[in-house]
């Protein structure tokens, strides 16, 4: 008998133990999840938000400048492309022209890209007559500057780039830790795991709107997430090994030793083709091709519009054909610009499958994979993190003392503390960036803010 109560006494503690462990293990996830959502979140909302309306640019700028985009079809024949582009030296002699775009609808200008007065312009051309319809500058765009604030927080910069990306990674660690504390521990029940509890008290009713909405949308947050992480400066260099361009893309002549990109001399390139190196074009007396002479080697090597024409820099420049509409048309032809020869050609199916992947991963997070139903998911998506965020700072303030930051109490269990910070180092090792803001977190969390006693009176 005497055994039978030691036995369970032994269980008791065991099973005590379990309990104070896993208890342990919960506060400190949640303490982590508390102070990264309340770092970041407004960075997540302006993310989601720029983004949402990002995802329907073309619509937008049809809408905002349909004046400038589209005109009516007059005829079967066009003013052919030069005479276009001479008609825009007249009315902008002192500009430099870069590009030459062509779209595959019938009703819209062809756009051409010029530099005048350190000012990057779009000028928009009727087809059928040669008249301009008007210009843009191009920082000014309303979806330029949404897509500025999306990447860089409209300030621009490297420092404003990396923490855009740190919002973003540290968006991953939020996932993950609100999953580990949504997990259902005791009975399974659909409410308040798969679906809010609408009848409890507010605390309940919001509580589970944050947690259920991010349980739904977890998936498309973090599809969202990591297919635009390629844009990235840290993460994103990695990212680009990927989409290291084929040995073969090099048809005619030895690999050029140029260091100058694709990305630096052309427009409209596919993400997997920016690092390509720029050939060089034969040297010689030779006179450059005409623009219908370029455009007609678009049409023989099959390069689909909407496409853009790069004119050369210098004797030794390429015209570059480039379309990045579609992964699945994606091309990036260099040409000479005396003889027309193809120096490099690399299309999507030249892709490894790494640089596949982040291709249509970007065509996904820019709402182009698969028409409106790819914007109108991803809107959702953005909507739902939105609410996702809004729902945490209700549920916060209803549950923040007066006087305190309300952050979850440190955990007693030093083990627990000390595995849980080891595996997110462990993230912080795949996430440069979080890795050294873990380490900074730690600095300040040891030996700087515990000297601070307003401070420490308020996050305690």
């Amino acid at each position: 008998m005497e055994a039978i109560k030691i036995e369970n006494s032994t269980e008791n503690r065991e099973e005590s133990t379990k309990k104070r462990t896993k208890a342990s293990l919960y506060q400190t996830v949640w303490r982590w999840h508390f102070y990264a959502g309340l770092i970041f979140s407004p960075f997540l909302i302006i993310l989601a938000f720029s983004g949402g309306v990002y995802l329907f640019k073309p619509q937008i700028e049809s809408v905002l400048y349909k004046d400038l985009y589209y005109v009516q079809e007059e005829s079967a024949s066009t003013v052919a492309p030069s005479a276009q582009i001479e008609k825009i030296k007249e009315s902008y002699p002192e500009a430099t022209i870069s590009s030459f775009k062509t779209y595959d609808d019938p009703s819209r200008t062809n756009e051409i890209s010029i530099m005048e007065n350190e000012q990057a312009l779009s000028v928009f051309i009727n087809p059928y007559n040669g008249e301009i319809t008007g210009s843009l500058n191009n920082d000014e765009k309303l979806t330029t500057i949404f897509k500025k604030l999306h990447s860089e927080l409209i300030v621009g910069g490297t420092f404003a780039n990396r923490l855009v990306e740190l919002a973003a990674c540290w968006a991953v660690i939020l996932l993950i830790t609100g999953l580990y504390i949504w997990w259902p521990r005791n009975k399974a029940s659909i409410w308040g795991t798969i679906l809010p509890r609408f009848t409890k008290n507010r605390r309940i009713f919001w509580r589970d709107m944050h947690a259920v909405p991010a349980f739904w949308l977890s998936a498309g947050i973090l599809i969202l997430i990591a297919t635009g992480l390629p844009w990235s400066g840290v993460m994103g260099e990695q990212i680009g090994k990927l989409a290291v361009a084929p040995q073969f893309a090099y048809s005619w002549g030895e690999k050029p030793e140029s260091v100058t990109y694709t990305e630096d001399v052309a427009e409209d390139v596919p993400w997997a083709n920016e690092k390509l190196p720029v050939p060089s074009s034969s040297a010689g007396e030779y006179v450059p091709l005409t623009l219908e002479e370029v455009t007609s080697i678009a049409s023989n090597e099959n390069i689909k519009k909407p496409y853009t024409i790069s004119f050369p820099e210098g004797e030794k420049g390429v015209y570059t054909i480039s379309t990045s509409e579609t992964p699945k048309n994606s091309a990036t032809v260099h040409a000479d610009q005396y003889s027309g020869a193809i120096l490099s050609d690399v299309r999507f199916n030249d892709f490894g499958f790494g640089a596949k992947m982040v291709s249509l991963g970007i065509a996904l997070h820019e709402g182009q994979l698969f028409g409106l139903a790819n914007q109108i998911i991803g809107l959702i998506v953005c909507l739902g993190l939105i609410g996702v965020v809004i729902s945490s700072f209700i549920m916060w303030r209803k549950r923040k003392p007066e006087g305190k930051l309300g952050s979850p109490a440190k955990s007693k269990d030093k083990k627990i503390t000390r595995t849980v910070f080891f595996i997110m180092l462990v993230m912080g090792i795949i996430m440069p960036l979080v890795g050294i803001s873990i380490i900074i977190v730690f600095l300040l969390d040891r030996f700087i803010l515990p000297k601070i006693k307003p401070l420490k009176a308020w996050t305690s």
